[in-house]
Parts: C-alpha cells; sequence; structure tokens
C-alpha cells in the first residue's frame, strides 16, 4: 500500500528531522522512518474503519429512537438500507482488518463527534438519497454506494482532512495518497471473499521496504558527499536565502540517482521536483532542477554515473 510517493516524502521529512534535532543517531532516526510509514498504514486502517464505525453510529441512532417514550411511526419503522449494507457488514467481519485493529489498537470510540459529522454529511447527501431510491438492492450497489460516498464525500473534504491531520502528526501529507489506496481497496472487494478478502499489504514487496531504508540511510551516511557536490553548483546562488528543505530535496534525489540504477533519472529529478513546489518555495523547482542538472551532468563526465 505504501508507494515511492509515500516512501519519498516520509523520507525528506525524517532526514529534515534529523539535521533540525541534531541527535545525529542515524538508528533512532530509522525507527521514526519505520514509525512514520507504519501510521501512515494505520491511516488506510481507520478509513476502513470509518464505514463500519459510521453504519454502527447509525444503528443505535435508530435503536435509540425505536425505543424511546412513544416514538412515532417513522421512529418505529425507519429505512435501514444504510445500517443494512451488505459491503459495511461485509468490512466490519474482515479478518484481516479485525487482526490489524486489536493489534495496533486502533479505534473511533473517542470520536464520535467526528463521526456523527461524517454520518450527517452522507445522510444529507445527494448520494444518499439516490441510494435510498436506487431499486437495485444487490452487494454491487452496497459496494457502490459506498465507493461513491468515499470518493465524493470523505476524499478531499477539507473538515475531514483538518481532523485527521489534528488526530495525528504522521497523517499531514498522507491523507490524499491513502486515500486513494483506500479506494482501490473497496474496488477490489468480492462479496465471495466474506470476511476472508485481501487488504493492501503495508509494502508492496520487499523491494519496496529495502527501497525505503536504503533511500534513508544513503541520504545520510553519503549526505556529506552530496552536499558537497550541491554546493559547487551554487556558486550563482545566495546560499543564506536558499530554503534548507531545498538542500534536503536535493541531498535525498541525489541518494536515489547514485543508488538505485534501474530508477531512471528522470523519474527521480520528476518526482522530487514536483515535491519541491508543495513542501518548499514556489520557485524551488526550477533552482532544484537546474543545479541537480549540473551535478548529474558532472558525474556523468566522472563516470561515476552510467544510467539515463
Amino acid at each position: 500500500m505504501i508507494n515511492r510517493i509515500l516512501i519519498r516524502i516520509k523520507v525528506l521529512q525524517i532526514v529534515y528531522s534529523y539535521y533540525q534535532n541534531g541527535n545525529n543517531d542515524l538508528k533512532v532516526a530509522e525507527n521514526e522512518l519505520l514509525f512514520s510509514l507504519r501510521k501512515s498504514y494505520d491511516l488506510y486502517h481507520y478509513f476502513l474503519l470509518l464505514i463500519v464505525d459510521v453504519t454502527n453510529l447509525q444503528r443505535r441512532i435508530l435503536d435509540a429512537r425505536k425505543n424511546k417514550y412513544m416514538p412515532t411511526e417513522a421512529e418505529l419503522n425507519p429505512n435501514t438500507r444504510l445500517i443494512d449494507n451488505r459491503f459495511a457488514a461485509q468490512i466490519g467481519e474482515n479478518e484481516v482488518l479485525r487482526k490489524y485493529v486489536a493489534e495496533q489498537g486502533l479505534s473511533w470510540d473517542n470520536d464520535e463527534d467526528f463521526i456523527k459529522m461524517v454520518l450527517d454529511l452522507i445522510l444529507s447527501s445527494e448520494q444518499y438519497a439516490e441510494y435510498l431510491n436506487n431499486e437495485n438492492d444487490s452487494y454491487e450497489t452496497d459496494k457502490e454506494f459506498w465507493r461513491i460516498v468515499f470518493k465524493k464525500l470523505i476524499c478531499g473534504n477539507e473538515a475531514i482532512d483538518d481532523y485527521l491531520q489534528d488526530k495525528s502528526i504522521y497523517w499531514n501529507d498522507d491523507i490524499s495518497i491513502v486515500e486513494t489506496f483506500t479506494l482501490k481497496t473497496i474496488k477490489q472487494f468480492e462479496e465471495a471473499a466474506g470476511s476472508k478478502q485481501k487488504l493492501l499489504p503495508m509494502f508492496k514487496d520487499l523491494e519496496d521496504q529495502s527501497f525505503a531504508i536504503k533511500l534513508f540511510r544513503q541520504s545520510l551516511m553519503k549526505g556529506s558527499e552530496f552536499r558537497e557536490r550541491i554546493n559547487k553548483h551554487m556558486k550563482n546562488w545566495e546560499t543564506e536565502r536558499i530554503a534548507n528543505m531545498d538542500l534536503i530535496i536535493m541531498q535525498v534525489a541525489l541518494a536515489e540517482i547514485m543508488t538505485f540504477p534501474t530508477i531512471p533519472i528522470n523519474v527521480t529529478l520528476n518526482e522530487y521536483i514536483d515535491t519541491a513546489k508543495y513542501y518548499s518555495t514556489p520557485k524551488s523547482g526550477t533552482f532544484i532542477n537546474g543545479i541537480l542538472d549540473s551535478v548529474v551532468s558532472e558525474l556523468k563526465k566522472e563516470k561515476l554515473l552510467l544510467k539515463d
């Protein structure tokens, strides 16, 4: 589930923190990187669990209304399509999700106001109205309802994003990426799989896990060497006016260029230039592109870089 875009972002964050804190303990920083990646994986499970908890809250509300003193006809016979949703029930029974949630202690139990906000958002939406009026009562209809709700109402919702960022500082830059993988998971669910439906693993394979550790280690262990090369090509720039994050981005980009022969140079450059637009200054992308292009040319002339 954790792809290389997210890994690059996390490595940049922890390398930046490493220099800011000045503790120079590589093992501590590496553990922080792995912990940060694990928190991203937690968010993935929290999103799936959100579907279950929103459904359960609606069930409690309908039960309370039905059992109050002198309930109305509508309260005695509410529309139960949301709480009867087969897809939500399947997620609630998912063995992988239940195991992970139990092991990691994940829960929305202390966030009932947030769950209520999400529920109200859904109940007042046109997507919910269309769902109630849909005559096709099937598992696929139930799943499609939650896919649309997640895509249209939850993904990119500013209030939801703000709440999640307050809940964990590790999620500040993860939300949109993890939302994408949650949507992918919803699409992959099959009724026949029942409670044994597979979820996305933390890393796609051992190669991605190795990529994270190796990129981080090389960024720091060869940091001085990379900084020296970068500084040689900054003669026309006022060093004190260069954002510190720009230097970190170039340092990590060079670590990737020099360490992973199968990743094309232009792929690495494009990824870090795009990242600079969000994490540094408006002009950082152009600046970083120019400096790295010069460094790469120098490395090729010295025959220290043989890939394209």
